[in-house]
């Protein structure tokens, strides 16, 4: 007996990480589905956009598994300088800018200059972007000018200032959200947002 236990407990070690790489890794979101979103609501977005003065709009915001993930359609106007606090900066959600049209400077960094807490009841804390500051300016940040088809990666943490608008600049923001501090929007939730908007050709 005493050889043929050594033998087992051999074939039992063996046994068990064969038995997990057959398993191999696993979809981190459990049977979840697609999220398809039309060129037509996203256009409804602009629309609402430009005749609400609206600068940020969040048209999904769906979990992932291990994070939540979210659409925004933005549309800034004109912008000859920025005003104070006019810095954002968000400590949990990373953002992910393509521009569709317009021109503008945009200024990133971490390091801001007289930073204030964002208010918690303000609409973009709670239902967008979460918690954060604002500030004046970013000390030793770096200015890109945009133009349509860039993309912008911007991390938790990182301030971003639109410092000059051209005329007016429009794009798609796609918000990575791993802690799940934003809350979930589906396609009904979004025509309801966006009421006769989506209806009009």
């Amino acid at each position: 007996m005493k050889s043929i236990i050594p033998g087992l407990a051999f074939f039992c070690l063996m046994a068990g990480p064969v038995s997990a790489q057959a398993a191999g890794p696993q979809p981190t979101c459990t049977m979840c589905e697609g999220v398809y979103v039309p060129a037509a609501e996203i256009a409804a977005y602009s629309k609402k956009a430009v005749a609400e003065h609206r600068i940020d709009q969040q048209v999904r915001d769906i979990d992932i598994g291990k994070a939540h993930i979210a659409l925004g359609v933005e549309h800034r106007g004109k912008l000859d300088r920025p005003g104070p606090q006019a810095v954002a900066e968000h400590d949990q959600v990373s953002e992910v800018y393509h521009i569709l049209d317009g021109t503008a400077t945009l200024k990133l960094g971490p390091r801001l200059a007289n930073k204030k807490r964002r208010p918690a009841d303000e609409e973009t804390v709670r239902l967008y972007n979460g918690p954060g500051n604002n500030a004046d300016d970013i000390d030793g940040g770096v200015s890109y000018d945009l133009t349509p088809g860039d993309v912008v990666f911007i991390p938790g943490g990182t301030g971003h200032l639109f410092s000059h608008i051209d005329d007016h600049i429009d794009y798609i923001m796609v918000r990575i959200d791993p802690d799940k501090i934003t809350p979930l929007k589906d396609e009904a939730a979004s025509k309801v947002t966006l009421g006769d908007y989506y209806k009009k050709p």
